[in-house]
């Protein structure tokens, strides 16, 4: 990863899985505050311990909401995200409601995403709509991100988390084409080496979320090291 790289992006670690422990947690704070990471994301239930172990760290702490499909009703999403909001969560990222989408009722997945990008910047947090775009085309991918703009949103994300490193990088590739400059490109997935987070940079991502591995994260950590020492 060169220096413009490691400049250009951020690396956010997942906790994301339904089984997700609090053992998991302590690891993963350890890992987040070792490397500096950006972001660590974790599940609304771990939300409020998370807060708690990461204390004043400059790691942001995320959390999902309307995970994984993004079906839920309007009200719900917002009582979930208020309440991540509550304990202490300062970034919120939530899955559109695909099927209004599909079924081109725009102004309910407007009215969705709005209500939960107002509440999160009443809090002072960043709010970020995960777009599932596995399932879509690529002209709904392009209207959800209009969409998310149009909201006011932070950023858009590629998907839930499970899609392929390849996958990845050519969905970043059509979200960084679909949003103008003030919106960040989140490239969400299964990465497994330096090189491929390099390519996710490369397609327009302005940071990686994942589940690292130690070995990862460590790596990213070493390639860093000429860009830090250079500024």
């Amino acid at each position: 990863m060169t220096a413009s790289v490691r400049r250009a992006v951020r690396l956010e670690h997942r906790l994301t899985q339904p089984n997700a422990s609090l053992a998991e947690l302590d690891a993963a704070v350890a890992m987040a505050v070792e490397h500096d990471l950006a972001a660590l994301t974790v599940s609304p239930w771990l939300v409020k311990v998370a807060k708690r172990q990461l204390g004043r760290s400059r790691v942001t702490l995320g959390t999902v909401i309307g995970y994984p499909h993004g079906g839920h009703l309007l009200s719900v999403k917002a009582f979930e995200a208020s309440k991540a909001l509550e304990q202490g969560a300062t970034q919120i990222d939530f899955v559109l409601n695909g099927g209004a989408l599909s079924s081109g009722d725009d102004e309910t997945v407007f009215n969705d995403m709005l209500a939960v990008v107002d509440m999160a910047h009443s809090a002072l947090a960043a709010a970020g709509v995960i777009i599932e775009a596995e399932p879509m085309s690529e002209e709904l991918v392009r209207r959800a991100c209009r969409l998310a703009e149009r909201a006011g949103a932070d950023h858009v994300v590629t998907s839930p988390g499970a899609a392929t490193a390849r996958g990845t990088v050519a969905r970043t590739k059509v979200l960084r084409d679909s949003v103008g400059p003030r919106i960040g490109v989140k490239a969400c997935g299964r990465f497994r080496s330096v090189e491929q987070l390099t390519e996710a940079v490369a397609a327009g991502a302005t940071r990686v979320s994942l589940q690292l591995t130690p070995t990862l994260a460590r790596q990213a950590s070493e390639a860093a090291q000429p860009a830090s020492s250079a500024r």
